[in-house]
């Protein structure tokens, strides 16, 4: 099986096959503002994918030291996908709502509990994280 997702504009897209190895929620403030939303909706999938357009890159440092490259539309601005240095070989991490697929599989986790807003409700089930169990 294989999944499209796509910027606003239609400029930039990845192709995925299988399955997302997860999906997950971030509350935190970097995510947040990265979104202009309240929490990043993100799924990891394996290796085997394909972007076609051009993406602008911004490169962040997480809490612990990690660098994500995060991969935007220079069109339209959206933030379709990014991965993390060193890693890029192994798994991307591609934002769930551009997919545009009300049937995409809900969240298993959720990060960053501690900056969560108070009226944002999870599904039932969701693994919860005060910070990043990583």
């Amino acid at each position: 099986m294989s999944r499209t997702a796509s910027c606003s504009c239609g400029q930039l897209s990845i192709v995925l096959e299988g399955e997302p190895r997860g999906v997950g929620i971030c509350h935190c403030f970097a995510c947040q503002r990265r979104t202009g939303s309240v929490f990043a909706a993100l799924a990891g999938f394996g290796p085997s994918y394909n972007v076609s357009g051009i993406a602008t890159e911004y490169v962040r440092t997480g809490d612990q030291g990690a660098r994500f490259r995060f991969r935007f539309c220079p069109v339209c601005g959206t933030n379709l996908f990014h991965t993390e240095e060193g890693y890029e070989a192994r798994s991307v991490a591609v934002a769930v709502g551009c997919f545009a697929d009300p049937d995409f599989p809900p969240p298993e986790i959720s990060v960053y509990h501690c900056r969560r807003h108070a009226w944002v409700s999870l599904p039932f089930g969701v693994n919860i994280h005060d910070k990043n169990p990583a």
